[in-house]
């Protein structure tokens, strides 16, 4: 969140939890009420002041989902809580695919010893993999999507890359069977995950499957922050930010 505001100065962002309901984990139902109320507030107090204000249109805010993939079960949570909320707020798609997520994967295999940080550079790592399980959950449509960043992924890294879903008995272990059958010897999993969606010890389970070893979760890599901030850039229609010091024309 503090990438998207340092990206957009200015930007009021907020996070709201699908689960939980207190001072340090608000709920977005929660949160958006409390936006709405503000909306109004803020109104009041310019109205009560004498200022000439239009009363307020359009969404209270734009809620992204911080969900690297379609997940039609977490969807459905969030577009309760803005229903819950009696907000007129906008959702947007998840952040993936992406070629900025495939980055991120790249980035988090490399960490951790699983990939080269720059394939141009002449020379190798020893524990580099060969093949690589790109691990997603949210059913068939998820690992579909998936495969769309994989592709990219594959291209950064010049090895095969395949999608499967953590949440389906079996699937892990297919694609790693059918990674070596095609040749792999060294396989990697590569979470194509946020993190908080992630059930603690699926990934451990996933890695034990594919008898191999796995990279971190996306987290807060600061591409994520960037794809959130276009999302609700695109949603209001505001022009995409330049960096800072490029030239106007």
């Amino acid at each position: 969140m503090s990438i998207a505001r340092s990206e957009l100065p200015g930007l009021e962002a907020a996070i709201g939890f699908l689960e939980g309901d207190d001072i340090e984990y608000a709920s977005l139902a929660g949160v958006l009420t409390a936006i709405d109320a503000l909306r109004v507030q803020r109104y009041d107090v310019a109205v009560a002041a004498g200022r000439e204000v239009a009363a307020p249109s359009g969404p209270a805010a734009v809620v992204v989902p911080l969900l690297a993939g379609p997940d039609s079960a977490q969807t459905r949570l969030v577009r309760q809580a803005v229903m819950d909320s009696g907000n007129t707020a906008e959702l947007t798609d998840v952040l993936g695919p992406h070629p900025l997520l495939a980055e991120a994967l790249h980035v988090r295999l490399s960490e951790a010893g699983l990939a080269r940080a720059d394939r141009a550079r002449l020379f190798t790592v020893a524990t580099a993999a060969d093949g690589i399980i790109l691990a997603t959950v949210g059913g068939e449509e998820a690992v579909q999507a998936a495969g769309i960043t994989g592709m990219l992924l594959a291209a950064r890294l010049a090895v095969p890359v395949m999608a499967a879903a953590l949440d389906q008995e079996g699937s892990i272990a297919a694609v790693a069977d059918q990674l070596r059958a095609s040749g792999s010897e060294q396989l990697a999993l590569a979470p194509y995950l946020i993190g908080p969606e992630l059930a603690d010890g699926l990934l451990d389970e996933a890695s034990k499957e594919a008898d191999c070893a796995s990279a971190e979760a996306l987290g807060a890599y600061p591409a994520i922050g960037k794809l959130v901030l276009s999302q609700y850039t695109t949603a209001l229609g505001i022009p995409p930010q330049q960096p800072q010091g490029a030239a106007a024309h």
